[in-house]
């Protein structure tokens, strides 16, 4: 069966105010939208469009829960992913998500203390991990994910100590403190960082760096790291945040459109800029740990990051036919379909309930019973007697399905 889902999107302050209405055709409301989710989460479950093909439900989650084997197939009781179309105009919180055992362990210690699931200070909001894929949808993706070589921070540090001494107004010795903490451990530096007046006075002198060796540069022509232009920014976004000084630890990367990351739990990340499909697992766990005004837990982000050094985390995808790539991370139970249909048409096979979200042109999907005509910004929900469709039609379109 194929069910046709909309959302209204989700309000943030880092949202671009047109970006997820010229995608999905719609007049921009004037506000910043920032996440248009698809799927049965509580916090914004999909509406159905017409509620009168599934006996009046009036939400995806509400069809789910009353007919689970029609809507999940046979030993599922739940959806297993959630799709959401992400546009940041500015960067979002410094943060990670935890492990299977991290969430579950979290969620029931703080139902034991009697924190409130709505509260703010509320870091566990469900049982479940949150590993993420973000797909490149704009011409550009900017984005900080997690821990690079120690020796491109350091290299950087001397960047900025330069910069700060001719400038003046910087503190030399903020930056030897910084050196000190590097010479131990990311632990101990980003510990340091986020332990509240400590290292203030590093955070300032960072940001000042910053902004005179971008000066610099344009003066010069002397170019500097992609990673002090972004701590040039968001200094002025964030003036004082540590979080200003932690990006200057993590990998600076530009996806180009159609390109991929995947962030397993542990990854420490930001967001920058840009328009993506975002398919992750259901939870809404985050540990925040700068770059925001929400709730920062510093102990219980340390305790869930992976400080290991990492390579940029690209996902590549496969092939899966004609006109279909497959972002497919191990372990994680969903898998996202890029889907170009192109003259000869493209065959999806799904592995279970999925989300279908068309982004631009009009397609065509057969499946083994039903068949439904989608323009740009539609979506539809497929149960998963529609396991193989036949997708025709000239565009793009995105499937979210189970693995």
């Amino acid at each position: 069966m194929f069910l046709a889902i909309t959302n209204v999107p989700r309000d943030y302050a880092w949202g671009s105010t047109t970006a997820i209405s010229t995608l999905l055709g719609r007049k921009p409301s004037g506000r910043p939208e920032a996440e248009l989710w698809l799927g049965a989460h509580p916090g914004s479950p999909s509406v159905i469009v017409n509620p009168a093909v599934v006996d009046g439900a009036d939400t995806l989650a509400d069809w789910i829960a009353a007919q689970p084997d029609r809507t999940l197939g046979s030993g599922r009781r739940s959806l297993p992913f959630l799709m959401k179309v992400l546009a940041a105009a500015k960067p979002l919180s410094i943060q990670a998500h935890p492990t299977p055992e991290q969430a579950r362990d979290g969620f029931e210690r703080e139902n034991r203390a009697g924190v409130p699931l709505q509260a703010s200070e509320r870091n566990y909001k469900d049982p479940f991990p949150k590993p993420e894929i973000i797909f490149a949808l704009s011409d550009t993706f900017d984005a900080l994910c997690g821990f690079r070589a120690l020796a491109e921070t350091r290299a950087d540090v001397d960047v900025l100590a330069g910069a700060g001494a001719s400038a003046g107004g910087a503190r030399s010795d903020a930056f030897e403190e910084l050196r000190a903490h590097l010479a131990e451990s990311l632990e101990a530096t980003v510990a340091w960082l986020f332990d509240g007046e400590a290292a203030a006075g590093t955070v300032a002198a960072v940001g000042h760096a910053a902004t005179a060796a971008v000066a610099h540069e344009s003066e010069s022509g002397v170019p500097v790291s992609a990673t002090i232009h972004t701590i040039a920014d968001l200094a002025v976004e964030y003036p004082g945040d540590p979080g200003v000084v932690v990006a200057l630890l993590l990998n600076r990367v530009t996806l180009q459109r159609g390109e991929a990351l995947f962030l397993p739990a542990g990854n420490i990340h930001a967001y920058l800029g840009g328009l993506g499909i975002e398919l992750m697992a259901p939870s809404d766990n985050v540990l925040r740990g700068g770059l925001t005004p929400k709730h920062v837990d510093v102990p219980e982000l340390l305790r869930v990051l992976d400080f290991d050094e990492l390579p940029l985390p690209y996902l590549k995808p496969t092939k899966a036919g004609a006109g279909v790539e497959r972002f497919d991370p191990t372990g994680v139970g969903f898998a996202l379909l890029h889907v170009q249909p192109g003259e000869a048409g493209a065959v999806v096979q799904l592995g279970g309930p999925s989300i279908v979200l068309v982004t631009s042109g009009e397609l065509h999907l057969k499946g083994q019973d039903g068949n439904i005509k989608l323009g740009a910004g539609e979506a539809v929900y497929v149960t998963p007697d529609e396991w193989r469709l036949a997708v025709t039609g000239s565009g793009e379109a995105f499937v979210a399905t189970a693995a």
